[in-house]
Formats: structure tokens, sequence, C-alpha cells
């Protein structure tokens, strides 16, 4: 007779991260003196810019270093109200923003804050990670729409028509996505806010970290339809394009009742971020874009080479992706195949885990992504390692019988 977990229910239903549960994997060989490349890992391998340091500096020479209070200091949240109008054409006010320690802690904040027990979150597949297990936590329903290489894994507006049932309290998608690179234009996001003028009830979050990693020109926003604005809970922050992941700072703007509930939740759970990652922000946001985009050709860059190298790799197809710094290639043809000590590949987290195993080199399972025929690689990483990975890739998956 087993014993009863002392867990909470809420926590035994919550899965490990599949990113970070591959990076750790990938460090513990890496211990054994085992050279791995790793390209599981959302961050982009640069450096936080040094006016973006200097401003912390200054921060802690000015004795900012008390509690903040709760939705973030007053000037961030200015120079957020101030980013948004000026580069995405979109009106908020200073109450409509809380700034949150990471994306992904806004993300969370919002589902929780929106979600009732039963109610349903629609999420185009393949999605990020903790999408769906952030509505586990919040004892929500999720319903995928999935999608394939060959839309470019986008959806359109009947097949999200088809997924809303009378339970649908929230849609949430990524543009440019984690971790397809799917960017959506302008006509789509109006052909999806066309579907949800029908339905005044169904709210929208759009996580816009990766806006800025964006190779086909300007971004758009689902907020910038005045009629569904009220609905959209945008989420933004500045660990990508500012390559400020340990910082932890991120930010959502959204209708003041929704904003002033997220403030609530927040005051409750972690209160106010870090002070001085806060005074980094404003910088950030305040003295220009160059190095935003002195990143984003390095990445322009390393998309086509990792794109090329992609395509000469025998069994994986590819697409071209828009955005972001992954590629989420199609690897199914390996399925059932076995490696050189005749274990059988049955699926793509065996395929990530001989990956790593055989060519150490460490990538992420798509079925934690929401499609399994699909692995998930970053490239953000130098030129040479992503030559020396994908040749790595391509000599492990050459052993595959």
């Amino acid at each position: 007779m087993s014993t009863p977990s002392i867990l909470s229910d809420r926590i035994n239903n919550l899965s490990e991260s599949a990113t970070l549960k591959m990076t750790k994997l990938g460090r513990e060989l890496a211990a054994k003196g085992i050279h791995v490349i790793s390209l599981s890992v959302g961050e982009p391998d640069f450096n936080t810019p040094d006016h973006v340091k200097q401003a912390a500096k200054r921060g802690l020479d000015e004795n900012y270093t008390r509690y903040s209070p709760v939705p973030g200091y007053p000037d961030l949240r200015k120079a957020i109200v101030n980013k948004l109008k000026t580069e995405n054409n979109l009106d908020y006010d200073v109450s409509q923003i809380v700034v949150s320690t990471g994306a992904k802690q806004s993300l969370s904040n919002a589902i929780l804050t929106l979600i009732n027990p039963g109610d349903e979150v629609i999420i185009p597949t393949p999605y990020w990670v903790s999408y769906s297990e952030m509505v586990t936590l919040a004892e929500g329903k999720s319903v995928f729409i999935n999608t394939t290489i060959e839309s470019d894994f986008k959806i359109t507006p009947h097949e999200l028509e088809a997924a809303i049932t009378p339970k649908t309290k929230l849609f949430m998608f990524s543009s440019p996505c984690n971790p397809t690179g799917s960017v959506y234009s302008r006509d789509e996001l109006e052909g999806l806010a066309r579907v949800f003028e029908k339905h005044p009830n169904i709210y929208i979050i759009s996580d816009e970290i990766y806006e800025h990693i964006n190779f086909v020109g300007k971004h758009e926003s689902i907020a910038q339809f005045d009629s569904i604005k009220d609905r959209v809970i945008l989420i933004n922050g500045f660990s990508k394009a500012f390559a400020m992941t340990g910082w932890r700072l991120g930010y959502l703007a959204a209708s003041k009742e929704i904003a002033a509930a997220n403030d609530k939740l927040q005051g409750q759970t972690t209160s106010g971020t870090c002070s001085i990652a806060q005074r980094a922000g404003i910088a950030a946001y305040e003295q220009g874009l160059e190095t935003v985009l002195e990143m984003k050709n390095a990445f322009e860059r390393r998309r086509e080479l990792v794109y090329n190298l992609l395509k000469d790799i025998p069994g994986v197809k590819t697409n071209l992706p828009q955005g972001a710094f992954y590629f989420f290639p199609d690897i199914s043809a390996f399925f059932g195949r076995k490696d050189p000590q005749g274990n059988t590949i049955n699926d793509s987290a065996d395929l990530a885990l001989y990956l790593l195993n055989e060519g150490h080199v460490a990538t992420v399972g798509g079925d934690s992504f929401g499609n399994n025929n699909y692995i998930r690689i970053s490239y953000a990483a130098s030129d040479d390692a992503l030559r020396e990975a994908l040749r790595r890739i391509k000599e492990a998956l050459s052993k595959l019988n």
C-alpha cells in the first residue's frame, strides 16, 4: 500500500519545465568533462548593454535599495507607457501597467486573476512550455489548436472560431512565437480580432516578449484593434531584447480593472520587483535601441546559417522562422529507428535525449511544447558553436537505423 503524498494536488499535477530539465542534464554532462553545446535555453548569449548596467550602479549609489511599489516605480511605468506609444502606437495610462519579476510572473498573474476552476483557455500549439502548466495551476482547462510546419505554425480565424465554447474564458499566444519563431502579420491578427469581436466574454493574453527580434519588419500587436483592446493583456519585458534575463523584469499592460487585480495579487505574493532592476529598465527604454538592433542583426545572420545547415540534414524538415531565435524542425522521420545501442527512438523526447548523449548537443523535445513531431533548437549561440552543434546533430542522426 503506497503512502499518500504529503504534497498538494496542485504541485503533483504540475510538470517540470522541459527547457530547464534539458539545461540541467546538459550541465551534468559538462560537469563530467564532456563538451556539451547547449541549444536548449531561451537566453540571448549577449551581455546586458553597458548603459543599462551603469543605470543599475547609479541606482545603488542613489540608495534605491528599499521596497519598491507593488506595481513598479512610477517613472518606470511611465517609460513603459511612452515605449508603447512611440513604438507600438498604443495608448495606456500608468495605472494600466504592472511591473513584475519577469514576463513569466506577469503571465502567471494574469491567468490567476482571470481563470476560475473549469474555465477553458485556448492555446495554439506549439506553445511555450509554461502556458498550459500555468492554466493547470489556476485549475483551468487548456484547449489546444494544433498547427503544423506547413502553415508556419499559425492558426486561422476559422480554427479559432471552431475551438470556442461557452466555457472559453481566455486565449493566449505569442508573436514572435516561442518555440517556432512564427510572427503574425497585421492582417492575420485582424482576422483573429474579428472573431473575438463576436465573443465579448473572451480575454486575450498577447505575449510579445520577442517583439524586437523580428525579421519581417514592424512588430504588430493584437492590442491595436480598439474593438478588443480592453480585453487584451499585453505581456512584455526586458529579458530578450536587452539581454536582461537574470534581471527578472517584465510587465503587463491591460484595462484598469485587470491591472488593479494583478496589483492586488502581486501584493500578496512577491510584492514589488527588484528596485535596482527597475532603475536599469528605465535606462533600457529611454536610451534607444542601438544595441537591440545590433543583437537582432546577429540573430538574423545566425538564422540563415542554421537554416542552411538544417536543410542539409536528411530526414529533417524545417521552415524559415520570422522572429525570435528558435527553429522548430520536424524530426518525425527518425521515429521508430534504433540508436547504436539498440534503443528505439519513439518520440521527440527520446530524440532530444539521444542528441544529448550521443552528439552532446542539448535541444528540447517538441512534446513539451504541444507538438511531438518536432524539437526546439535555439540559435542563441556563437556562429562557431552553431556550426559544430549542427555537425554533431547531423552525424548523430546518421547513426540511427
